[in-house]
């Protein structure tokens, strides 16, 4: 992706915030400039990747099949090992209208997808087979404690303040109708370079083809601009 394009998708990601008066953590708003003069006592927003993470999926068409990010708070793979400390992740997704992204699922992660504002936020949900294909079985998840059961490839519709438990082998992806979508999501330590099944191939981090400077650090932008990075 051009960062123009990553920039000009974090202004807008700002401004859809600042409507629905969803507030990032100051570091959401740390500039380059700012993030070189850090000391290790920031450590862990590198380690933990949070932040912003902005991605077309390799597809070159951010418009129509991409996905912006950020990662509000997050564990580790060791703090579940022991079971012990931060076990658990917080993030946000803006979602576009018809904006699609790959289906997937996660090994380890149970997630809960929450409508926070916007328009109807669509999702398609399918069980996994053993060899990481589409089953044709019936799917059962809980709808804000309610337990459902809907066929092969059932489109959710979560209204505002709705929200969806994507347990581990249930593929998913997701789109916004009539508005974009604040959606929520809360669940197990999150671990994007291990825990996520595409149904396809695909990059899940795009590479930045630096047309302008960066508005605000990407999640994979630490180890250039971080002096303490890992």
């Amino acid at each position: 992706m051009k960062r123009s394009k990553i920039n000009t998708a974090m202004r807008n990601a700002d401004a859809f915030l600042k409507k629905h008066h969803f507030y990032l953590p100051p570091f959401g708003h740390w500039t380059p400039d700012e993030w070189k003069q850090k000391g290790p006592e920031v450590s862990e927003i590198a380690t933990h990747h949070l932040g912003w993470d902005v991605t077309d999926f390799g597809r070159g068409d951010y418009d129509n099949y991409g996905l912006l990010l950020f990662t509000i708070r997050n564990g580790s793979a060791k703090n579940l090992e022991k079971a012990r400390g931060k076990i658990y992740c917080e993030k946000l997704l803006l979602v576009g209208v018809n904006q699609g992204n790959p289906l997937h699922y996660h090994w380890v992660k149970t997630e809960d997808i929450i409508n926070r504002g916007g328009g109807k936020l669509m999702i398609q949900i399918y069980n996994s087979t053993e060899d990481s294909k589409l089953a044709d079985s019936d799917v059962t998840v809980s709808l804000d404690g309610v337990e459902h059961t809907f066929p092969a490839g059932y489109i959710v519709a979560l209204s505002p303040g709705e929200s969806i438990t994507l347990t581990t082998g249930i593929y998913h992806h997701f789109w916004a109708e009539g508005e974009m979508v604040l959606c929520g999501e809360v669940s197990l330590v999150n671990d994007d370079y291990t825990d996520n099944c595409f149904l396809e191939q695909l990059e899940r981090f795009s590479g930045v083809e630096e047309d302008e400077p960066p508005l605000y650090l990407l999640v994979g932008d630490y180890a250039q601009y971080y002096p303490h990075a890992k």
